[in-house]
């Protein structure tokens, strides 16, 4: 009796999605993948539904019940929707790791054609400026919070090193920007450096992540894998498919700890959608991803060896081929012909699936409260201000205050560069603080200003 097949949530998504996704599931097909496809909606047909997130409730069910999902690019219509589906879906299945896999393929034009580039970056996929912590505090001035956790630097850290020694690479940089947001990206810098001790078979190394991407420029052979923060991950990922050819080419695949979901980097190119003309490389290539984490790699090195071949031959879609670019069917058909030949002159990728060991919960610790910062809208003068805070800290138990404007002490009665936004610091004196001690500050505050934000101090 034959086993049932593995079954696979498929959303074809926005623009070229059918097609591309189209093109993929025949060359799985051809290649006679022992998997079943579970068809379901996401993005902006269902934005204009009224479905605010863009992805109904049957395709949540799916995705629970298949654990796995191949996926279309996704678009959000402006006035549809409030956040991007993409996201969505990656917060509510805890898909915490982002794989960008970067890979030189035979022929494929780029300025670095022939240098050997095969390396993979791993983005936070969660947390950072994309938690969607922001809002405008007055006309002119908006705020957005950026969002780090040791929970999540632990774990987007141990994925990379468990990815780098299940995949045998020898060295993973962590790039931040530990030297300017030192409390946030520091966090980053510090599990890494601190779990690397866990992993000594694997050459750890912290790089500044300006300097990661002139590096990237200069001399992108030298990197194995890059582990990053959300923010840092979604531009590098980009620069370095750029090193290989391009968007058109740049698989991915975003992990949990039960759910798996594959898609292609690039947007739903609605302009050229229907035409024929899209290039499903990347598609095929996140597919390629999926079946390796489904430990069908026979199948993957198949499809991956007729896609390299097919390249070899010269064939490949217009975006790569100005001149003599094939249709998307033609590239399709070229490539399910190739299907059972090898290319020698390249070896195909090393995904794999990861078993995560566990991650402690975070801490519920509250720390000691010793003090808070007031956030205050204002056109009075630093001289004025400071007269009637200063007056009410020490009324209610405060150190004299701190000002700041635009991330800047002001030391002075300094009028240069500054906005009405103002943060205001007030330290306990006993160097502890008690919430009525803050209630009573606050209510004197705001007699006289405007306040839009308060943050305790906490030490921890």
């Amino acid at each position: 009796m034959t086993s049932p097949l593995k079954q696979i949530t498929v959303i074809s998504g926005d623009g070229i999605g059918q097609e591309v996704v189209d093109a993929t599931l025949q060359i799985l097909e051809a290649a006679s993948t022992p998997l079943q496809w579970v068809k379901c909606n996401a993005g902006e047909v269902c934005f204009k539904d009224g479905i605010s997130t863009g992805v109904p409730d049957e395709t949540l069910a799916a995705i629970k019940e298949t654990n796995i999902v191949l996926k279309g690019p996704l678009s959000t219509p402006i006035g549809y929707g409030e956040r991007s589906a993409n996201v969505f879906l990656r917060k509510a299945f805890g898909l915490f790791a982002n794989v960008r896999p970067v890979k030189q393929y035979p022929n494929i034009p780029s300025l670095f054609q022939g240098v050997p580039i095969d390396l993979v970056v791993i983005r936070e996929n969660i947390e950072d400026l994309y938690a969607g912590i922001e809002y405008m505090h007055q006309p002119g001035i908006a705020q957005s919070i950026k969002l780090i956790s040791q929970y999540g630097c632990d774990h987007i850290n141990t994925f990379a090193y468990e990815y780098a020694r299940l995949t045998q690479r020898q060295s993973v940089h962590c790039a931040t920007k530990a030297n300017i947001l030192k409390t946030t990206e520091g966090m980053m810098k510090q599990s890494f450096e601190r779990l690397s001790d866990q992993y000594p078979d694997i050459e750890s190394k912290h790089i500044i992540i300006d300097n990661c991407a002139h590096q990237l420029v200069v001399n992108p052979s030298q990197f194995e894998m890059i582990v990053t923060t959300n923010m840092n991950g979604d531009i590098i990922s980009d620069l370095t498919s750029g090193l290989v050819g391009g968007l058109g080419i740049a698989p991915s695949a975003n992990i949990g700890r039960d759910v798996a979901m594959f898609e292609a980097v690039h947007g739903a190119a609605p302009d050229i959608a229907g035409k024929n003309m899209a290039n499903p490389t990347a598609m095929i290539l996140s597919a390629i991803m999926m079946c390796r984490y489904i430990e069908l790699d026979d199948i993957a090195d198949t499809i991956e060896h007729a896609l390299a071949k097919t390249f070899e031959e010269g064939k490949m879609t217009g975006d790569l081929n100005r001149t003599g670019g094939l249709s998307t069917t033609a590239f399709t058909n070229a490539v399910i012909n190739n299907l059972g030949k090898t290319s020698h002159a390249f070896t195909p990728s090393s995904f794999k699936p990861i078993r995560m060991p566990e991650i402690n919960a975070p801490s519920t610790n509250s720390g000691q409260c010793i003090g808070v910062d007031i956030v205050i809208v204002t056109d009075k003068t630093v001289d004025d201000m400071k007269g009637i805070l200063n007056q009410l800290a020490t009324s209610h138990g405060f150190s004299p205050i701190r000002l700041s404007n635009r991330g800047k002490e002001i030391i002075g009665n300094e009028t240069h560069q500054i906005i009405p936004q103002w943060f205001c610091r007030f330290e306990s004196s006993s160097g502890h603080c008690e919430n009525a001690q803050i209630t009573a500050l606050l209510d004197d505050v705001s007699t006289h200003f405007h306040w839009v934000q308060i943050e305790k101090l906490c030490k921890f």
